[in-house]
């Protein structure tokens, strides 16, 4: 059975998770703390960074980006399953250009903030030292609107982010949102596209258990599993 070392709030983890459920596929998720640096996860991932990904071969495949395009190799070939990257060269490097924009430049000026000193600070535990910064927080809040209007231009002109079909552009994208929404820090009443867009990818089935995770400590925001917000 596959096995997925992760992070509940972890958007990359997130996001190979969706790719796992759009494939149909079932992982055992692995828990880990990734500012604990644990000798045996170093020993599986030397660079100590989320997600990893086991294949029923014992093959160890690292990174986001790099697990979802191994699975949509090895899983998304399958007769009547969509392969969440389109057929043509030009069309597949705007999907990689869009995971890279979200799970890139998203994370580091929105997610990994927010996260960092809402949640991460907190689970270390370590006394005073970890409390929050609210600079870093104001920056998150405040760089996630231009975000938000990215994704409204994208989804005034197209059905889905990269174009006419779901792909893993869509699901990088909503896997962000989704860590900070769980957190309640998603305005939306910043871009209707943006929100209408959500509400779509937010109903699937493969966005499912990720409505349903908890987090000791943080619980979600009141409208987070909602499908009509």
């Amino acid at each position: 059975m596959l096995s997925l070392h992760h992070h509940p709030l972890s958007a990359a983890s997130r996001f190979v998770r969706l790719v796992l459920a759009e494939y149909g596929e079932t992982a055992s998720l692995i828990d880990e703390s990734p500012w604990e640096r644990s000798e045996a996860f170093l020993a599986i991932n030397p660079s100590g960074a989320l997600p990893v990904l086991i294949d029923d071969d014992e093959a160890v495949i690292s990174g986001a980006s790099v697990i979802a395009e191994y699975l949509a190799e090895t899983r998304g070939l399958r007769a009547g399953e969509t392969q969440l990257m389109p057929t043509g060269a030009v069309e597949r490097a705007e999907v990689r250009r869009l995971v890279s924009w979200f799970l890139g430049k998203f994370d580091s000026e929105v997610t990994a903030y927010l996260v960092n000193e809402k949640v991460f600070k907190r689970q270390m535990n370590t006394g005073n030292g970890n409390q929050p910064d609210p600079a870093a927080i104001r920056a998150a809040r405040s760089n996630i609107r231009y975000h938000m209007r990215y994704i409204g231009y994208l989804m005034s002109r197209r059905n889905w982010l990269a174009g006419g079909g779901l792909s893993l552009a869509d699901l990088a994208a909503a896997a962000e949102l989704s860590a900070i929404d769980y957190l309640g820090e998603v305005p939306w009443e910043e871009d209707t596209h943006a929100k209408d867009w959500y509400m779509r990818i937010k109903s699937r089935p493969s966005f499912r258990p990720i409505l349903s995770d908890l987090v000791r400590g943080n619980p979600p925001a009141a409208h987070y599993a909602d499908l009509d917000f």
